[in-house]
């Protein structure tokens, strides 16, 4: 797993400066605002997120609990969750491909050796909704891939209403997904990851 100090875009973003204390000591508090890797401890949180975002819409969630711990295990550095105050608000989870498409296996496997980061779910807590969060944390997400050797692009799969979202966010439209989930069909989008050499000499990446 790549080490987070060499990572710019990891690094905690502090949003409000911390209290001092009356002897000009800063005080122990949590960063108002962070962003980092996943670990399977943060499983059962982001399981809870993405449960309430997702189940009301489509009946079902696209990474289940031992799946999410699953991929939190193999590759956390795909990851990236936004904490505020210690609290996850925001996440994404990815894992490896290595095919030009994405297929029904893709759903749970990683391929160490691929190059296409495949994002499995990106999502919001309730409560930070329509907030611009899951743009940002997008957005902050593609930089970081930029850092990573072997991340050529990024591939998803979204249902028909989520394409404009995606689309602002720079994905392109690959055309119908192969996979489906029971009755739902999906839409595969792509982003190409660039600048690789140009991010790590001039980012420290």
């Amino acid at each position: 797993m790549l080490a987070l100090s060499a990572l710019p875009f990891l690094k905690p973003v502090h949003l409000r400066s911390p209290r001092s204390s009356p002897r000009g000591q800063r005080r122990h508090t949590l960063p108002a605002s962070e962003f980092r890797c996943l670990s399977p401890e943060d499983a059962v949180s982001v399981f809870e997120i993405e449960r309430e975002a997702f189940i009301s819409v489509s009946g079902d969630c696209p990474l289940h609990l031992d799946e999410i711990r699953h991929f939190l295990n193999l590759c956390p550095e795909l990851s990236l969750g936004w904490f505020e105050e210690g609290r996850l608000v925001a996440f994404i989870i990815g894992s490896l491909w290595d095919q030009d498409r994405l297929s029904q296996a893709a759903l749970t496997l990683h391929k160490p050796r691929g190059t296409a980061v495949h994002i499995h779910v990106l999502a919001v807590h309730r409560t930070f909704r329509q907030q611009g969060k899951g743009s940002i944390l997008m957005w902050r997400y593609l930089q970081y891939l930029r850092c990573l050797p072997f991340a050529r692009r990024a591939l998803l799969m979204c249902e028909d209403f989520l394409v404009p979202f995606y689309q602002k966010c720079g994905f392109e439209v690959l055309g119908p997904c192969e996979v489906t989930v029971g009755e739902l069909a999906f839409v595969e989008m792509h982003h190409p990851v660039r600048g690789h050499a140009f991010m790590r000499r001039n980012s420290g990446c």
